[in-house]
């Protein structure tokens, strides 16, 4: 059972740091001037604050401070 841990914790890790990076993606489209490709960023941004599961919100704020974006998960 001691070896299912890391096991656990690497799959957890991975997990928190694939949120952050998509919430990162979908933010940078803010940055782009293009009407469409906003509302686009907004709606992917929206969805993934929605799907991002309760229990890995800690974890994913800390990536997405580490990432340097404004998006915070409440």
């Amino acid at each position: 059972m001691a070896g299912r841990m890391p096991r656990q914790r690497l799959l957890r890790w991975q997990a928190v740091r694939t949120w952050a990076r998509l919430i990162r993606e979908a933010e940078g489209l803010w940055r782009v001037d293009v009407r469409d490709l906003r509302r686009v960023g907004a709606h992917e941004l929206g969805q993934l604050l929605q799907e991002v599961p309760p229990r890995l919100r800690r974890r994913v704020n800390l990536w997405l401070e580490r990432l340097k974006v404004s998006t915070r998960l409440p």
